[in-house]
């Protein structure tokens, strides 16, 4: 059943502002693998329960924050909390994902390098890896699924997959790329439609 995410006016009190941080801690301090493993959390918090923004609106701003400079996680949780509460929302969200990073990194800088050849510290690192590259593949699947296909984004996904696969052409140029194609093609649509209407 499909509905209509929320869009309150961008106020924050107290109340709502302590809610954003506290989820976006949680999915900072839950998440290994950095920003793409992060995606799937945050679409289960946004998206399924809290129903603060639609699939699509999701996907815009996945798109939007891997194509800005700065971490995906964290452009995503900007951009959740303004549309969500405004200029205070967005600086929650913001830090609230950021704070588990901090606190983690931090003590992994102070301890890491005393204990790095440790055998047991070794295979957790090892274990670690496989789960976050298990995360970040469900991530890719699940942006798959809710992707809108057509012959357009099957050529697309492949060409750009192939292309960064075997390390062509730089992924930078890459987002730029497709982003130029569905612009174009999206003007060519609304050309149409407005030809065919007048």
């Amino acid at each position: 059943m499909a509905y209509q995410a929320e869009n309150p006016k961008p106020n924050c009190s107290f109340k709502k502002c302590l809610g954003l941080y506290l989820i976006f801690f949680k999915i900072g301090l839950f998440t290994f693998g950095g920003g793409y493993a992060m995606i799937p959390l945050i679409e289960n918090e946004i998206v399924e329960k809290k129903k603060w923004i639609t699939n699509d609106e999701f996907l815009d701003i996945i798109a939007i924050a891997e194509s800005t400079p700065g971490p995906i996680a964290i452009n995503s949780a900007t951009y959740i909390g303004s549309r969500r509460s405004g200029f205070l929302g967005s600086l929650a969200a913001t830090l609230g994902v950021m704070t588990p990073s901090f606190a983690i990194i931090l003590l992994i800088s102070l301890f890491f390098l005393q204990y790095k050849e440790n055998e047991i510290i070794q295979y957790a690192f090892k274990g670690i890896r496989i789960g976050v590259s298990l995360l970040i593949m469900m991530a890719g699947v699940r942006l798959f699924k809710k992707l809108k296909k057509d012959i357009f984004a099957y050529l697309l996904i492949v060409a750009g997959f192939g292309l960064a696969l075997f390390d062509i052409v730089p992924v930078l140029i890459l987002i730029a790329v497709g982003g130029a194609f569905g612009l174009i093609r999206s003007l060519i649509i609304f050309w149409k439609k407005v030809k065919n209407d007048g």
